[in-house]
């Protein structure tokens, strides 16, 4: 499955891209966190939230969408 993967924020500025573009034949979003964290090791260690289509899911989500945003924690206010 072709995904793109989008950063924003700390993340953007760790993995040093807005977005990327892979290939996955993984089914669930922790499968492709696992994939990413041995591309960025800082992943590990850094505190976001996944978005899949749009939609904020949990890490054990099934892959079912090719767009995939990787967001910072969100400021309240």
């Amino acid at each position: 499955m072709h995904i793109k993967v989008k950063y924003f924020g700390q993340i953007a500025e760790v993995t040093k891209k807005e977005e990327e573009s892979l290939e996955f034949s993984g089914q669930l979003i922790s499968e492709l966190l696992e994939t990413l964290h041995s591309k960025y090791q800082i992943l590990k260690i850094t505190d976001f939230k996944v978005a899949q289509n749009q939609e904020l899911v949990s890490f054990e989500t099934k892959l079912t969408g090719q767009d995939i945003a990787l967001l910072p924690p969100f400021a309240g206010g």
